[in-house]
């Protein structure tokens, strides 16, 4: 049995852990953090909760992302594995709100000290997801969102129509299949993360430690490794 790439697993958690934040703390994207800007203003125009972990996604996820791309360049540089530091952070911080949500979940008001703290967690976390695929998995497909790869997979089968056909036709059906899969296995994430959170509010927050334990056993999936 063929084991799923890394690729696919974080493309499955990228979804579960945005879906779950959402529909835990009053509609915060973890992993799509510019898409607070949507839910921030429908927050303000309504009235509803939330509004502080909004406004700090884009801050913390881009500060993330800086110190995320130097820890990898200095690892780099001492010749040290930089993939598997930043997927054990990952799953230090998942364990971290996977326990927090045990003690101060299920979370009602997304304005609570409780509310924001997991959630900028859970957004720490992604954010080194994020960093991780663009520093050391860039030729895979994007594992947090979707709208680049969705377009992507249009453009490819527009190539793969009669009438326009291109010299590289094998290298835009492996595109194709990566983004497809990648795509499908995000989609499966969020569809996931909404069971899981009908069915415990609390437990669902288990699932990302145990995808990103799961992760150092699964080989990267990159085209330079077929």
């Amino acid at each position: 049995m063929t084991r799923p790439s890394l690729g696919v697993l974080l493309s499955f958690n990228g979804g579960y852990v945005d879906t779950m934040g959402f529909l835990a703390f009053a509609g915060l994207f973890t992993a799509h953090v510019t898409g607070n800007f949507v839910t921030l203003g429908a927050a303000l125009v309504f009235g509803t909760t939330g509004v502080i972990a909004k406004l700090l996604a884009l801050p913390v996820f881009s500060v993330v992302i800086l110190l995320t791309s130097v820890l990898s360049l200095r690892l780099k540089l001492a010749g040290r594995r930089a993939i598997v530091t930043l997927l054990f952070l990952k799953l230090v911080l998942f364990t971290i709100a996977a326990i927090a949500a045990f003690v101060h979940g299920p979370v009602s008001n997304g304005d609570s000290p409780a509310a924001i703290a997991i959630g900028m967690t859970l957004v720490t976390a992604m954010a080194i997801q994020n960093g991780l695929h663009r520093a050391h998995l860039s030729k895979l497909p994007p594992t947090t969102l979707m709208t680049g790869t969705t377009t992507q997979i249009m453009i490819d089968l527009a190539t793969l129509m009669p009438g326009t056909a291109v010299d590289h036709m094998h290298e835009v059906k492996e595109r194709l299949k990566r983004m497809a899969t990648s795509l499908v296995s995000f989609a499966i994430g969020c569809a996931a993360a909404a069971l899981a959170f009908v069915a415990s509010p609390t437990w669902c927050f288990v699932v990302p430690p145990v995808l990103i334990a799961i992760s150092f056993l699964t080989p990267s999936g990159e085209p330079s490794e077929a």
